[in-house]
């Protein structure tokens, strides 16, 4: 069996508007989150994690779109009903936040294997809906990120 590396990408889409989808996650219903993902291999680039990612979860071509490195890192806790996807002892991820700006909302096609459904709400909205911490605190920056261009 193939184990996660603990190594992932947290990928916000959103518009100029500020509209933001979300995935609600197939293995956990009601969890909603951005795009989240695992490196395929330890040298993959984490652009191109993002750009898998979001391809796979959503349809999306990020390639056609602004995908901004966020320069936010999170190390956090392996929640124990996860963990049997990583090697024995592995407890800990790191998490690299990006941020894909799109004109307006597109079309998605989710990945149905991994999530039951998908929304786009304006970002207090969003960021209230997410389980995560990190995406909560992602999406909250969002408002500040786009004013200072980043």
């Amino acid at each position: 069996m193939n184990t996660k590396i603990p190594e992932s990408v947290l990928v916000v889409i959103h518009t100029r508007e500020l509209d933001v989808l979300l995935l609600e996650r197939a293995d956990h219903p009601g969890f909603w989150q951005s795009v989240t993902g695992s490196k395929d291999h330890v040298d993959e680039p984490l652009v191109q994690t993002c750009r898998r990612e979001v391809l796979e979860e959503t349809g999306i071509d990020a390639a056609g779109h602004v995908l901004s490195d966020w320069q936010m890192v999170n190390r956090f806790l392996i929640y124990p009903h996860w963990r049997h996807r990583y090697a024995p002892g592995v407890t800990h991820n790191t998490e690299h936040v990006f941020g894909l700006a799109l004109p307006d909302r597109l079309p998605v096609r989710i990945c149905e294997r991994e999530h039951l459904g998908h929304v786009w709400l304006p970002w207090r909205e969003a960021a209230d809906r997410c389980f995560s911490w990190t995406n909560v605190e992602a999406i909250r920056q969002l408002p500040a990120r786009e004013r200072n261009g980043k």
